[in-house]
């Protein structure tokens, strides 16, 4: 069966409207997060969800500190936990979430016309009559599409060009061809091309490929699949764990090459 993903146009541009809606709804999840944890928080011993936001914000520094200084990192701490979180609850969500809903009336508005429903929908039988459905996967992990990792890693990857030129635009440019001239071409290659294609196409591809597992085994027997999918669900909580935290360390060091004088 044939998975669709809604396009609407506008100004030129095309949104993937579940995309579109997960990456909104993830950011509302982290918000909600981060304020019911900080909720109330007091200068004693902390307690319950003030704990464990403690503890992550510790997680987080921890990282950072491996490759910044103490002062340094500390400026970075709030970047690095949104992107923690965000990558987290983003991942997870494919995996608690991911189910097909099937669409036999068109709904423009989100991009769901008779026309797609003709062309992408399936035969299904609803009151004895054989009709076209449209199966659309709305909930799934917005880091499942390769626009949002993208968008994540041109994100970092500009912010931390931009901290290299604001703390020091001659080094900046002076590092281009260190230690040798013809290290330009490596360094382009690294920056430009290397950077930009591992980093958001690593997070892409693991959420991607679980999720594509997960619908396959979702549409098998249950009798059969269900030991299968319990234990890939695992695995799937564990792969987008590990994604968040690679994430964030690479992000935090390419950060850090820019304004660590020892890089």
């Amino acid at each position: 069966m044939e998975h669709y993903s809604p396009i609407v146009q506008f100004a030129g541009l095309r949104f993937d409207i579940p995309v579109v809606l997960m990456t909104i709804f993830t950011s509302v999840l982290v918000f909600i997060l981060v304020m019911f944890c900080t909720r109330n928080m007091t200068t004693g011993v902390p307690k319950g969800k003030q704990n464990f936001f403690e503890w992550v914000i510790e997680f987080i520094r921890g990282i950072a500190g491996q490759f910044m200084d103490a002062k340094t990192s500390t400026k970075f701490i709030t970047l690095a936990l949104t992107l923690f979180l965000y990558i987290f609850i983003g991942n997870q969500l494919g995996v608690m979430m991911n189910f097909t809903i099937e669409h036999s009336q068109p709904i423009p508005s989100l991009g769901i016309t008779q026309e797609v429903i003709s062309e992408h929908g399936h035969e299904v039988e609803h009151n004895g009559q054989k009709e076209k459905a449209l199966g659309v996967v709305w909930f799934k992990s917005p880091t499942a599409s390769p626009s949002v990792t993208f968008g994540l890693a041109l994100m970092i990857l500009l912010y931390a060009h931009y901290l290299g030129i604001r703390k020091d635009a001659g080094g900046y440019v002076k590092h281009w061809f260190q230690p040798h001239p013809l290290m330009f071409i490596l360094h382009v290659m690294e920056e430009f091309i290397i950077k930009p294609l591992t980093l958001p196409l690593r997070l892409f591809g693991n959420i991607f490929a679980g999720e594509v597992l997960i619908a396959f085994l979702l549409a098998g027997s249950v009798a059969v699949v269900s030991l299968p999918l319990i234990v890939w669900l695992g695995y799937s909580v564990f792969v987008g764990s590990i994604q968040a935290y690679i994430f964030t360390t690479l992000a935090l060091v390419y950060i850090s090459q820019k304004v660590v004088d020892d890089h």
